[in-house]
Order: C-alpha cells, then sequence, then structure tokens
C-alpha cells in the first residue's frame, strides 16, 4: 500500500488527476455553502429534521440542507438518468441505441440524459420553492425573485453535472458518484463533534464500543456483498482461417450479486415519501375533518416505524428484482455470446442459454434484494436499539460511501498498474 502511495505522488499524471478532482470538489463545496435569497435558517433548520428533505439532501450531496445555490445538486441528473433507462423498456429505439450501438450510442443516450435535465431541474426547483414558500421558510420573495431563484438553482444543477462529466473525464473516478460523496463525507465532522461535546457521557463507553464494532462489520460485509460475483464459464469454440487456428480460450461472465446498485434503495425512498409530500401539502388545508382525517392516517404511517419499516423492505426487495431486469438482458448476452462464436459448456447456444444466464440471475437477485433490504432498513434497527439518532448507520449514504470508495481504489490500481508497465 505504501509503494502505491509513493507512485501516486511521484507520478506528475496521477498527482495532476487526484489534485483535479480535490479542486473540483472543494469548489462544489464552497458553491453548496452559498445561500439563496430570503432564507429563515431557523425554520429551514426544523424542515430539514424530516426524513423528505434529509433524503434529497444526501442525493443532492448535502447542497439542500441549507437551501445553497446547488440546493438540488446532482439529483435532476440522476433523475433523468433513471427515466430515460426505463423508457428503453418501453421504446426499442432508445433500447437499441443504449445495448447495441456501443459507444457512440451510450454518448447520444447520455446527452439526451442531459438535456432532460433541465427541464426536470426547473420542475424540482419550482415545486420545492413553492413549499418552501408555503411552510414559511422563504419569506418576502416577489415573483422576479422565485423566478431568479428557479434559474439560479437550475444553473447549480447544470454546472455540478459538468462538473462531475469533468471529473469522470480528467480526473480519476465518476464524477457525479464522488460529488453525492463529497456531500454525504462533509456532514461526518459535524455528527461526531456533535456526539463528544453535546452527548457524549461516560457511563455509555461500552455502547459506543459497541457501535464502533458493529460499524466495522457492517462497512466490511457491504465490501464482500458489493464485490460478490457469480461467475459463468464461458468457452470459446475453435476456428481455423487460413492456416490458423483460433478460439479454444475459457474464459467467465460475471454476474454480481448486488447487480441494481443502489438504485433500488432510492426508488423505494422515492414511493415513501409521497406520503411526507401530501401531508406537507395538506398542512396548509386544516380544519375540514376529512383533511384531518387523511392527515391522521398519513401521519400514523410515517411515526409508525415497524409499518414504515416492513413497506420499505418490501419496496427495495420487489426493486432490485425490476431494475436488473431492466439493465440487464440475458436474451442480448445470450446473442453477442452466439455471434462471438462463444457457449457455455454444456448449454446449447441461443434460447437455452438466456434461459440459464436468467435461472442463476433471478437466484443470485434475491441475495442481492435481500442484502439491499437490509441495508435499508438498518438505520431503523440502530436508532431503535442506541435510541440516538447519530448512530442510525446504514442505508443509502453507506451505500454510496462504500461503493464510490471502492470504484476509487479500483481505477486508482489500475493507473498504478498501467504506469508499472509503461
Amino acid at each position: 500500500m505504501w509503494n502505491k502511495i509513493k507512485i501516486i505522488f511521484r507520478d506528475k499524471d496521477l498527482r495532476k488527476k487526484i489534485l483535479f478532482v480535490l479542486l473540483i470538489l472543494f469548489l462544489f463545496r464552497v458553491g453548496a455553502n452559498i445561500t439563496i435569497p430570503g432564507v429563515d435558517l431557523e425554520r429551514l433548520s426544523k424542515f430539514m429534521s424530516s426524513g423528505f428533505f434529509g433524503f434529497l439532501s444526501i442525493i443532492s450531496g448535502s447542497g439542500l440542507s441549507n437551501l445553497s445555490i446547488m440546493m438540488l445538486g446532482v439529483a435532476p441528473y440522476i433523475t433523468a438518468t433513471i427515466i430515460m433507462q426505463l423508457l428503453t423498456m418501453m421504446f426499442p429505439k432508445l433500447k437499441e441505441m443504449y445495448h447495441e450501438e456501443g459507444e457512440a450510442g451510450k454518448q447520444k443516450f447520455n446527452q439526451y440524459s442531459r438535456l432532460f435535465t433541465v427541464p426536470l431541474a426547473a420542475l424540482q426547483a419550482f415545486g420545492l420553492l413553492s413549499m418552501l414558500a408555503s411552510k414559511g421558510v422563504l419569506v418576502n420573495l416577489t415573483l422576479y425573485d422565485k423566478i431568479v431563484n428557479i434559474i439560479i438553482i437550475i444553473a447549480g444543477s447544470v454546472l455540478l453535472m459538468w462538473l462531475g462529466e469533468l471529473i469522470s473525464e480528467y480526473g480519476i473516478g465518476n464524477g457525479v458518484s464522488l460529488i453525492i460523496f463529497a456531500g454525504i463525507v462533509s456532514s461526518i465532522p459535524s455528527a461526531v463533534y456533535r456526539l463528544f461535546t453535546l452527548q457524549f457521557y461516560l457511563s455509555q463507553i461500552p455502547m459506543y464500543l459497541g457501535v464502533l464494532i458493529a460499524i466495522v462489520f457492517i462497512v466490511a460485509g457491504v465490501v464482500v456483498v458489493t464485490e460478490a460475483e457469480r461467475p459463468i464459464p464461458i468457452s470459446y469454440a475453435k476456428r481455423i482461417r487460413g492456416t490458423r487456428m483460433y478460439g479454444g480460450s475459457s474464459t467467465y461472465l460475471p454476474l454480481r450479486i448486488n447487480q441494481a446498485g443502489v438504485i433500488p434503495i432510492i426508488f423505494a425512498l422515492s414511493i415513501l415519501l409521497f406520503p411526507q409530500m401530501i401531508l406537507n401539502f395538506l398542512d396548509g388545508f386544516q380544519g375540514n375533518n376529512i383533511i384531518n382525517a387523511i392527515s391522521g392516517i398519513f401521519q400514523s404511517f410515517i411515526n409508525n416505524i415497524y409499518i414504515y419499516g416492513t413497506f420499505y423492505f418490501v419496496l427495495v426487495f420487489l426493486f432490485t428484482y425490476f431494475y436488473t431486469a431492466v439493465t440487464f438482458d440475458p436474451n442480448a448476452i445470450a446473442t453477442n455470446l452466439q455471434k462471438s462464436g462463444a457457449f457455455i459448456p454444456g448449454i446449447r447456444p441461443g434460447k437455452s442459454t438466456a434461459e440459464y444466464i436468467s435461472k442463476i440471475l433471478n437466484k443470485i437477485t434475491f441475495f442481492g434484494a435481500m442484502f439491499l433490504g437490509v441495508i435499508a432498513v438498518l438505520p431503523f434497527v440502530m436508532q431503535g436499539i442506541t435510541q440516538n439518532p447519530l448512530f442510525a448507520i446504514g442505508g443509502t449514504a453507506l451505500l454510496i460511501v462504500v461503493s464510490v470508495v471502492l470504484e476509487l481504489v479500483k481505477q486508482t490500481e489500475s493507473q498504478i498498474v498501467m504506469r508499472e508497465y509503461e
């Protein structure tokens, strides 16, 4: 490890890439602390304690926590990308562009996602500002001020999307993931400060040690499952061209247990946040008995941690299967293998190969879905055991942080290996 660190600091190109990434992340954190006009900070802090805004703050890279000019972060771009991937199921031309036209098709597909980000950012900015204004978080705003704020928020989202693309092109790692990662990590120092200055008690030291050990095991489990693969052996048929023989080699097709990544958790949270949104909307119409009864039902659902956690787990489990089916096509894999002269030993090419891959995928997706479901509800479990919201370990933030760190380490090691060969 120390040799690799020495290589990173000695190599001029690697050092430039890392410094470039740090510079972009520094610019992001500066922008995330510049607030838009007309914010009532006292009321804002109360709103940030709700699950709805807490989740949006994670996805935006914590820019929403103080209503900064980058409050939406890369959330519109992520939403646009997810919607475009879902549309591939409905429109064959989009599916062909994304899966069959190679790198040029993916670049065109990504360009459509970028363009779709702008109207999504406008809608999200308008809806969010309208809700905050109705709750008194934004005060003394004229129509002109609202329009200016919406334009500023759209510009902040597009700027962050562009900065993420710059990191991916000229730095190391995935730019969008690193921006979200930086936002999550930036909240750790304040949480540690609150723990050791406001909520630290000597009598609870055994609990703190137990939580620390639990964190180590949870992170280790996330790493193991995130990296776990089910290899399917692949053989290439021997072919004779002229006087030479080609093929005859063997390799394997890796199927990841967690094929869907963090997307199912985002889907499930988006569905579960609707009751919170509806409750916030109904708060402005108090006095009607029917509305009060509906508000009471939604409030009971949100406050009952057992019902909420059960629905959360089930939705994550189902969305894992759904998203895996959208993004991974066994028929396309079987067709590509057949075209390249490859086959799975003991399985006939074509339809039988697709059925075999689909059968294995369904089995390992079950374990991936269970893993994501457990990670999703883990914050509720940890908070229930410790009775302290600061120890709500798990969920989207942990999965994103671990995944980004693993991907960053892999890309850095590949850069080091390439320079060692040179």
